[in-house]
């Protein structure tokens, strides 16, 4: 008769779905209702027929048994459906090894025992329960079966290491999920810890500890992603001052020359003085623009790593006369003393002789700009062990200590657009920053408001921080064996650890240091 009832029931109950609970439990309410309304039949019509007639008394009563046995053995089987109860996994010891195997269900997350060739042995884990409810049967091959295809092979070198004698090992892999709804994941994030626990029963057994790391997974995609957004960005930044830059340049060497001929009067003298005036304020004003594109195509070139350098040997003594023939003028004009001091050490230096003079004629004119009448700048060079010294200092306005974090970034001043009343772009020490560190050098920055400045640029004398244009690094490449084979234990062991982490480390940025803006950005 439970047999007659399984069949009939087997028609209209659902097909049982991979990783769900087997319907045994479904089949025995249905068994259970059945018995019931068996008895209920005869019984429920011979009750109503004492106040009803016959004729009435039997349908109704078979409908009420009927309606009620329908009603129970829906309510009974969605009641056995929502329990969660961890399905039976065969060929899983569930039981607690002698060894204090049943401690690993205080364990947080999924805790699997697996053999030497990756096949689940046991079950345990604070979680196991949640865990199971969505996945299918992860007993033998169940577990690595469920694995994503690509992260199978990480699974199974992870175990092929344990074999060779590694003690732990960390990976990160994905689950697939046999059900799921449209708007939820096919795939679970795990990180898995790996132990060797040694020998059981004659044959090695390892311990794997699963926990969900799919929200960390999400964050580092979505920080991926934003700072694509950002390297995106500053490209199109760099790639439109670039644009401009260029641009701007045609119509200025017009400006310049046409403005140059007329100040020389070589087609004829000018009439009165302002209109000589004029004309030598359109040469400052188009000289000190082209200074500013010339520094923005300097600061794209850098950003965009196409700033060559061409190092060559060359003597500090004279880019530091060069610099104070040109700013010279500049310094007496606003009544400011400028003076250098070459140590008698300082010879030769090997680098872009263009750049260090760059660099000189930022800071140099800075401190002028910022000086005061009255005030004096000076250059020094000097020699420590292999590097070269660079010092400039001034007895000018000075920078409040809570600016210098943010200065040296392009476009940032000391005063605001609304307060400050010194020239410049912002430009100036950014490329002096750059400069420096395409030499491999530092840029170091000590201030005091009201009492003056010191930079100090120190970059290699023998030009051993310059990387070739060109230079990239070497990414190492190796061959991985696919589908992994898992070697003998009698191997020698040939790593010490499971994955040794591989540090990338990235070039040197520049110390915090900041300073003035650049107004005297470069010369034509």
């Amino acid at each position: 008769m439970a047999s007659r009832v399984d069949d009939a029931a087997r028609l209209w109950l659902p097909r049982p779905v991979a990783g769900e609970p087997k319907a045994g439990r479904e089949f025995a309410v249905v068994r259970a209702v059945a018995a019931v309304a068996l008895v209920a039949f005869p019984t429920v019509p011979l009750a109503l027929s004492v106040a009803l007639p016959v004729s009435l008394a039997l349908p109704v009563g078979a409908a009420l048994v009927a309606a009620t046995a329908l009603m129970t053995a829906v309510g009974g089987i969605a009641y056995a459906r929502n329990r969660k109860v961890v399905p039976p996994v065969a060929g899983i010891q569930v039981a607690s090894f002698d060894n204090g195997a049943r401690h690993y269900d205080c364990f947080a997350g999924l805790v699997t025992i697996h053999d030497a060739r990756g096949s689940v042995t046991a079950v345990h884990g604070r979680d196991a329960e949640s865990y199971l409810a969505w996945m299918r049967n992860p007993g033998g091959r169940g577990f690595i079966e469920q694995i994503h295809v690509s992260d199978r092979i990480l699974f199974l070198q992870a175990i092929d290491l344990l074999r060779q004698g590694n003690r732990q090992a960390t990976i990160d892999i994905r689950l697939e999920r046999p059900n799921v709804f449209a708007e939820g994941d096919q795939f679970i994030h795990m990180r898995c810890e790996m132990t060797a626990l040694g020998e059981i029963d004659g044959e090695l057994s390892i311990l794997v500890q699963s926990s969900d790391v799919s929200e960390e997974a999400r964050l580092r995609a979505e920080a991926v992603y934003k700072t694509r957004l950002a390297e995106s960005a500053n490209d199109a930044k760099t790639r439109f001052l670039a644009a401009v830059s260029h641009e701007l340049r045609t119509p200025l060497n017009a400006i310049l020359g046409f403005s140059d001929i007329l100040s020389g009067e070589y087609f004829g003298k000018l009439e009165n003085d302002r209109q000589r005036e004029y004309v030598s304020l359109i040469n400052q004003s188009g000289a000190h623009l082209l200074s500013v594109v010339n520094t923005m195509l300097d600061m794209s070139k850098i950003e965009a790593g196409r700033y060559e350098l061409i190092p060559e040997p060359f003597r500090v003594a004279d880019v530091v006369n060069a610099c104070e023939a040109m700013l010279g003028l500049q310094a007496r004009e606003k009544g400011v003393q400028l003076t250098s001091r070459i140590m008698r050490n300082v010879g030769e230096v090997n680098a872009d002789q263009r750049a260090i003079q760059q660099i000189l004629i930022n800071l140099v004119g800075n401190a002028i700009k910022f000086t005061d009448r009255g005030g004096l700048v000076t250059i020094d060079a000097e020699v420590a062990g292999s590097d070269l010294n660079l010092i400039v200092s001034d007895t000018g306005i000075g920078i409040p200590e809570n600016r210098l974090t943010t200065l040296g970034q392009p476009f940032v001043q000391i005063q605001n657009d609304y307060t400050r009343k010194y020239e410049g772009t912002g430009l100036g020490l950014s490329l002096v920053k750059g400069l420096v560190a395409l030499h491999g050098g530092r840029f170091e920055i000590r201030s005091r408001a009201g009492e003056g400045t010191v930079i100090t640029v120190t970059i290699p004398l023998d030009g051993s921080g310059i990387r070739a244009a060109g230079e990239q690094e070497s990414v190492e490449q190796t061959m991985v064996e696919f589908p992994p084979r898992l070697k003998e234990r009698t191997r020698e062991k040939t790593n010490d650890k499971a994955f040794p982490e591989t540090s990338r480390t990235d070039a040197d940025g520049m110390n915090g240091g900041a300073g003035h803006d650049g107004s005297q950005a470069k010369t034509a």
